[in-house]
């Protein structure tokens, strides 16, 4: 772990039904990395075990200490079981730089903010830099009840009542999401995080109204599919390694635990930077990321969720 920062957790604090909130702070007493709204750090879990991804919601001019917000995930490969039951005050964790995939646009126009439940988290430093630019923003925040929601009590005074719209589906209350785009400015983007039925439907209903891919951005904060399988083994050209790659366990944590590394952002299959050149083999692609073609291409694959159709795989690490 020579990459990542020692951390303190000095705080932990319940928001809502299954969140908490975890404050962070240097071992060392110094301030932490400066980051940009929308950013994300990487906790390295149990030794290592567990590699999560979670939003930095902290102020941004504060540098003493980050928050992060964690959903105790019914599904939980490990991650925020282990941030839940495990984690306590005092504790020392080891976290990566910040890295941002969902930055906002620099230019002018209106942004128009789509949560869903627990993706509101990388909003609430995006609302700070808008406020900061004096920007024209609006923030659409749906989720299933108030008790599970995080921020409600924050959200009215940091967005401020004429930019927030609040979506509770179990009181019936939905978003019309053909409707929100239609009544869009011509200079306006779209930012949308949330599971991937919300942010299918914000993508398709921009493209559908001719909205040009660069005023669309999205962040998928979870990929619900099954990264385990058959066994395989597979051979690091460059290293020359052969590993072995069992049912339970995935392609990125096998090469993880022989001493490569390799970067990996989301561990989800969302964010691409763990895309891998295949030399020999067939991969079953499990991710987001790549296109239908790519995948079909067979030129490169996802480590994180993707694994091999058949016995063997080669690939250029």
């Amino acid at each position: 772990m020579n990459d990542t920062l020692r951390v303190r957790v000095s705080r932990i604090e319940r928001l809502a039904d299954g969140i908490k909130r975890f404050t962070l702070r240097r071992s060392d007493g110094l301030d932490l990395p400066a980051f940009d709204s929308g950013s994300h750090v990487v906790l390295h879990l149990d030794g290592g075990r567990f590699r999560n991804a979670y939003s930095l919601t902290s102020p941004l001019d504060d540098l003493g200490g980050y928050q992060i917000c964690v959903r105790k995930e019914e599904a939980s490969r490990g991650g925020s079981r282990f941030m839940h039951e495990d984690v306590r005050e005092d504790d020392e964790l080891h976290i990566g730089a910040p890295a941002n995939l969902f930055g906002l646009h620099p230019g002018e126009g209106k942004h128009v903010l789509v949560a869903g439940g627990i993706g509101i988290t990388p909003f609430l430093t995006h609302i700070q830099a808008l406020a900061r630019r004096d920007a024209a923003f609006e923030l659409h925040y749906c989720f299933r009840n108030r008790a599970g929601a995080a921020a409600l009590d924050t959200l009215p005074a940091l967005v401020g009542p004429e930019r927030l719209r609040l979506y509770e589906s179990d009181a019936g209350t939905l978003l019309d999401v053909a409707a929100l785009v239609a009544g869009q400015p011509a200079d306006a983007h779209i930012y949308v995080c949330g599971p991937q039925p919300l942010n299918d439907a914000v993508v398709a209903a921009a493209k559908a109204a001719g909205w040009d891919a660069g005023r669309i951005h999205f962040e998928q904060f979870r990929n619900d599919v099954d990264a385990t399988g058959g066994a395989f083994d597979v051979t690091l050209k460059k290293s020359g390694k052969t590993l072995h790659v069992g049912p339970d366990d995935t392609l990125l944590r096998v090469i993880e635990k022989a001493g490569i590394q390799v970067d990996c952002m989301c561990r989800e299959g969302i964010c691409g930077s763990c895309e891998t050149v295949i030399l020999d083999g067939v991969a079953d692609h499990r991710d987001s990321y790549l296109s239908d073609d790519e995948k079909a291409a067979q030129k490169t694959m996802m480590l994180c969720v993707s694994r091999c159709k058949g016995s063997h795989l080669v690939l250029d690490l």
